[in-house]
């Protein structure tokens, strides 16, 4: 048992309002109570959150410089200049790339994209971007994802006689680039309603003020809300208000209507048949589609997404599909030597944050194995390699940390860095290395409370296994899409036993295939899966009973979709300690 269980029971007034709800809208109770712990107290706000509407996404034109950008763009097609989209090599500025690129296409013949090569000209708007530009006779740039900190870059564009809009969802600093437009509603000037779009959701709010202005109908820009759900379950961004919208609607187009390219995703990953989720694009899309960029270059990922056809997308998603592969491979070569290092470190305990470096690092999979570390030790991760003359690295935090405020508490020992509160990128020179790292720890050491470094799981609910019933999994899933800031609700069942059935399962037996009673349904078994628990199994097979944290999900098997627990931790009885 690894995690500390928190549940905090319901106040008065969560009681009160939850019966309030369930009355007027005839809810489970639990649902009830779910709803009121994310802030939704009458029954219109409800209708809203199970029902999201297109009509209540945000007036772009609210966000600063919107009008501006519009303007330049509509200048540059009317006078067919050239366009250039640009945009990072990640999920996010790839599905941003396609997204504009996509809309923009049926107007103009003058239109070019770009994406970064991650070696070679690493993150953000690059002089070789720009040169790259000035050749191709480009006047006008957009650039997605990236740039809200470019202001040398920028300049240099301007004296190449190339104008250029940011659209970008990072901090900005307190000097802006001096851009023909800056769309980022983390501004601080900006009045825009929400803060916490994806690069992609930026270049969706830039297309409708476009269509706004020129009077197109909203359909042609639904279509590609396939891309904007991919880019906010890819770059975890909270799936709350406006992005809640368009991830609803981005899944709708994915499992009705999808494109080419997303289709070709779909099949390589197995997901065929299968209704697609937040956690689908997560764990199987988001990584196929970031490979392209880790290994070889986004561009490729770019052209997936444009596919016009079912072979082409077949054809490079199989490609995309076999970089996938081999960063998997890598992956786990750098998580074993990096957890080597850590193993070697003196006071390893005593540190609230981990640092390793090793210039021999394949720069595109330091992401991947910050996030590992951080999983794997709960304390936030910085994993540093070598590119070009510089040591460039990705950190990843745990909950309740800015790692963004953090490293730009190093900003005098770095030389660029960028990112959001749980993730950061920063670049550099190897001789300020050691100097940051203490820096560094000192932050996290002032900073971060020894509960930050425990693994806590948050009980929303107790329930009885019969409650689990295919209508309580219905009225659930229409809480969906779940994500950051709404989290799939966690359950707890205490005094389970064992139905005689449970076996260990998976390759190497490492997993345990549940099926449990409890005192109230001693006949109907329920079926759970509990990945990486087989340490358990003996205790479970000699009928001990053990509570279980779980969330229920829909197992869709040779075309038979049942309710099933995915158990997040298994607890004895004699342990019996609950946090509140």
């Amino acid at each position: 048992m690894t995690n500390k269980w928190n549940y905090q029971p319901p106040t008065q007034e969560e009681i009160r309002l939850r019966d309030r709800l369930v009355a007027e809208l005839e809810l489970n109770p639990v649902i009830g109570l779910l709803l009121v712990r994310r802030g939704l107290t009458s029954a219109e706000e409800v209708r809203k959150f199970f029902k999201p509407s297109l009509n209540d996404l945000e007036d772009p034109f609210l966000m600063p410089d919107m009008e501006k950008a519009v303007q330049r763009l509509n200048h540059a097609l009317g006078h067919k200049e050239k366009i250039l989209i640009y945009g990072d090599y990640d999920v996010d500025g790839t599905t941003a790339v396609a997204l504009v690129y996509k809309y923009l296409r049926p107007f103009t013949s003058n239109l070019d994209y770009y994406i970064p090569d991650r070696y070679d000209e690493g993150y953000g708007i690059s002089c070789k971007g720009i040169d790259y530009a000035y050749e191709q006779g480009v006047s006008l740039i957009i650039s997605l994802d990236c740039g809200i900190k470019a202001v040398d870059k920028i300049e240099y564009a301007k004296q190449k006689g190339i104008d250029c809009i940011i659209c970008d969802h990072h901090m900005p600093d307190a000097v802006l680039p001096d851009a023909v437009a800056v769309l980022d509603a983390k501004r601080e000037d900006s009045v825009y309603p929400y803060a916490h779009l994806s690069g992609c959701g930026v270049g969706f709010k830039f297309m409708q003020a476009f269509a706004i202005s020129n009077g197109f109908p909203f359909g042609e820009l639904e279509k590609l809300l396939e891309l904007v759900a991919v880019s906010i379950a890819s770059d975890i961004v909270p799936i709350t208000g406006e992005n809640r919208i368009l991830a609803y609607y981005g899944l709708k187009q994915i499992n009705n209507n999808p494109s080419f390219g997303i289709k070709g995703i779909i099949d390589v990953c197995g997901l065929s048949n299968k209704e697609i989720t937040i956690g689908d694009i997560v764990f199987k899309i988001g990584p196929r589609l970031n490979a392209s960029g880790r290994m070889m270059n986004g561009k490729e990922a770019v052209e997936l997404l444009l596919s016009r056809d079912a072979s082409t997308a077949r054809a490079k998603s199989e490609s995309i599909n076999h970089y996938n592969e081999e960063r998997r491979e890598l992956d786990k070569k750098i998580t074993d030597e990096a957890n080597e290092i850590i193993q070697g470190f003196d006071k390893q305990g005593e540190q609230n944050a981990i640092i390793v470096y090793n210039p021999e690092w394949h720069k595109g999979v330091i992401g991947i194995v910050a996030s590992r570390l951080t999983e794997k030790y709960y304390r936030p991760a910085v994993v540093l390699t070598k590119a070009s003359d510089l040591v460039t690295g990705s950190a990843r935090s745990v909950m309740g940390f800015d790692i963004y405020k953090a490293v730009e508490g190093c900003r005098d020992l770095l030389e660029n860095f960028g990112g959001h509160t749980y993730a950061a990128g920063l670049s550099l020179k190897e001789e300020n290395l050691e100097a940051f790292k203490k820096r560094f720890q000192q932050i996290a050491a002032e900073e971060i409370i020894p509960e930050q470094m425990t693994p806590q799981l948050d009980i929303d609910a107790f329930l009885d296994l019969k409650e689990i019933t295919p209508r309580f999994a219905a009225d659930l899933k229409k809480m969906s899409p779940f994500g950051p800031e709404n989290q799939k609700p966690v359950f707890c069942t205490r005094g389970v036993l064992d139905y005689g059935t449970s076996k260990l399962v998976g390759k190497e037996l490492e997993h345990i295939k549940l099926e449990v009673i409890d005192s109230k349904s001693p006949s109907s078994p329920i079926h759970g899966i509990a990945f990486g628990m087989s340490s358990y199994c003996d205790a479970i097979k000699k009928m001990i009973p053990f509570d279980i944290c779980y969330t229920i999900e829909e197992n869709t098997y040779n075309g038979n979709t049942n309710l099933q627990l995915q158990v997040k931790d298994i607890r004895f009885g004699e342990d019996d300690t609950m946090h509140g």
